[in-house]
């Protein structure tokens, strides 16, 4: 990425970690660690007495983890909030048909106590608030595109956040969604997207977002630091990113009273954010089916008044 400092990319496990650790290097201990529906995880332990955190996906899927490690790197260039050290990415032959994969820096986990979540409101804040010119050329979108978990995410610069947000975010998840709607849902949904800036505003400055900001992807670290962790990074409206912390259960109130002492949010965003997270909600049906369908119309109702 342009500007930005991005990790090697390596095509094999073996030459990432004698290239990262020295020719003497080995995998003491590998364990297999749960969560995440994506991807495979694992900790190693290497006798060199670091501790390494592996994601691993399909050999074909390499472009996920690339896009991740430049969406941690963007995040990082703010010097505003944590990001996991990442050491590389990379392809590995290994059985059947290989695997692509990330490694990074282990970070040892511990529950939130005392101001975590005040710190986390406020190192948000700053880094919404943060210059965002190297990471787009234009006022929305991104250096390339990415992926919401599975799902490719267009980030085509745009200089209207109304204009990013119906053509790279709800148009493609609608497209891909046709075949869940009736035809009298339709009708619905083209209005909709006619008349997205009827219902959503402009920012007052364009914000890098994590993109996927809920509960699992906020680390507390050993130290009592969050650290953000599988981004879907691009330049749009902050307000993206706190509704996504709202959609699966709100973030501490504590979190949101300090972010709004450093970041004062635009009047109105309540009426807003249901709209954010219908692109999330679409991305869920398209990836994961029907359960999700109620809550897209509920949402598409809402709007429309139907």
């Amino acid at each position: 990425m342009k500007n930005l400092k991005t990790p090697p990319y390596y095509t094999s496990l073996a030459s990432a970690l004698v290239t990262l650790f020295g020719n003497s290097v080995a995998i003491a201990q590998t364990d297999r660690l749960s969560g995440g529906d994506i991807n495979k995880a694992y900790g190693l332990t290497l006798n060199t007495g670091d501790h390494i955190f592996m994601k691993a996906n399909a050999k074909q899927n390499a472009s996920i983890f690339t896009a991740e490690a430049e969406g941690i790197s963007a995040i990082s260039a703010t010097k505003t909030i944590g990001t996991p050290e990442i050491l590389c990415t990379g392809t590995d032959n290994g059985e059947d048909a290989g695997y692509s994969f990330i490694l990074e820096r282990y970070v040892e986990s511990s529950e939130p106590v005392g101001d975590y979540w005040s710190n986390l409101g406020r190192e948000l804040a700053e880094m919404h608030k943060a210059d965002t010119q190297k990471f787009s050329n234009k006022k929305f979108g991104f250096i390339r595109d990415n992926f919401i978990g599975l799902s490719e995410q267009k980030n085509s610069p745009k200089d209207s956040w109304v204009q990013f947000f119906r053509e790279n975010r709800l148009l493609p998840q609608f497209k891909k969604a046709e075949k869940y709607f009736e035809e009298s849902d339709a009708a619905f949904i083209t209005k909709l997207l006619d008349h997205l800036e009827d219902f959503i505003v402009e920012p007052e400055k364009p914000s890098l977002l994590h993109g996927d900001l809920w509960y699992g992807n906020v680390l507390c670290s050993s130290k009592g630091k969050a650290i953000l962790i599988d981004p879907a990074s691009y330049v749009g409206h902050a307000e993206a990113d706190l509704a996504m912390t709202e959609l699966f259960g709100n973030f501490p109130q504590e979190f949101y009273a300090t972010y709004k002492e450093v970041f004062p949010m635009q009047g109105g965003y309540e009426s807003r954010r249901d709209l954010y997270n219908l692109y999330h909600l679409l991305n869920h049906l398209n990836t994961f089916g029907t359960d999700y369908l109620s809550p897209v119309k509920s949402i598409i109702a809402e709007y429309m008044g139907n």
